[in-house]
C-alpha cells in the first residue's frame, strides 16, 4: 500500500477528537511530501536537527512536533517554528523553551511526558515530579510556554492488559492536571502497536510512522 493509502485507511479509523502526529523520523523529506500532499500537515520528530532540516526544506505550513527526548542546548534551534514539544522532562526545560521563545516573540506549546512504562529507560516525570514543577514559584513566570496537556509511551510488550492500565495512569494525571490548568486538552498516547487500546482510554492524539510509512531506515541497513 502507499503512504496515501495507508493515512487514508489510519485517519478512516481515527475519531475526529483525535489528531494524527505522522512521525517521519528517518523518513527523507520527498516521502514527507507524499504525505503533506495527500492531506496530513501533522508531522513528528525525534531529533532536532532532523525536524530543523525538513522544516527547512518542506512548505511552511506544516506543523512540526518534536516527539523525542528534548536536550536543552538544542531548543533554540526549533524554538523559531516548532508547533508542539511532546517531552518535557523537567523545569530547567521548560525554562529553557521559555527563553528561547521570548527571543523568537512566541508562545511554544508544550506536553509534560510522564513516565507510565515499566523500562525505567523511557523518559519522563512522576506525578509527584509534575507536582513540584506546577507548585515551583518560578512557574507562573514563564509567559512564553503553554501547558496543554501530557504524552506517555506505554511499556514496549505484546501484554495489552498492561498497556491498557498505564494508558488509564496517564489519563488519571491527565484529569488532575486538568483541575489545575483547566485549558489542558492534549492527551498523547498511542504509537503504531497500539493506537486503537490508547483510543479507547481517552487519547487525543496518537503517534504514528511505521503504519504509514513502514519501517524506520538507518543508515547501513
Amino acid at each position: 500500500m502507499s503512504v496515501k493509502e495507508n493515512l487514508f485507511k489510519i485517519k478512516s479509523q481515527l475519531p475526529d477528537s483525535v489528531t494524527l502526529v505522522a512521525v517521519t523520523k528517518t523518513k527523507s523529506p520527498e516521502i514527507v511530501l507524499e504525505a503533506y500532499q495527500s492531506g496530513q500537515v501533522v508531522f513528528g520528530e525525534n531529533k532536532i536537527q532532523e525536524m530543523v532540516a525538513k522544516w527547512e526544506e518542506l512548505p511552511k505550513d506544516i506543523q512540526w512536533h518534536m516527539i523525542g527526548h528534548v536536550q536543552r542546548n538544542k531548543v533554540k534551534y526549533m524554538a523559531p517554528f516548532v508547533s508542539l514539544i511532546h517531552g518535557v522532562d523537567s523545569l530547567k526545560l521548560l525554562k529553557e523553551i521559555d527563553k528561547q521563545a521570548q527571543k523568537h516573540k512566541r508562545v511554544i506549546n508544550c506536553l509534560f511526558q510522564i513516565h507510565i512504562a515499566e523500562e525505567t529507560t523511557k523518559f519522563g516525570l512522576t506525578e509527584d515530579e509534575l507536582v513540584e514543577i506546577l507548585a515551583d514559584e518560578e512557574f507562573p513566570l514563564l509567559q512564553h510556554i503553554n501547558i496543554q496537556g501530557v504524552m506517555g509511551m506505554a511499556s514496549f510488550t505484546d501484554k495489552m492488559d498492561q498497556i491498557r492500565q498505564e494508558f488509564q495512569l496517564l489519563k488519571s494525571v491527565f484529569e488532575r492536571l486538568k483541575q489545575k490548568i483547566p485549558e489542558v486538552n492534549i492527551l498523547s498516547m498511542g504509537m503504531s502497536g497500539d493506537y486503537q487500546t490508547a483510543i479507547e482510554e481517552g487519547s487525543t492524539m496518537v503517534r504514528i510512522g511505521s503504519s504509514i510509512f513502514g519501517e524506520r531506515n538507518y543508515p547501513g541497513k
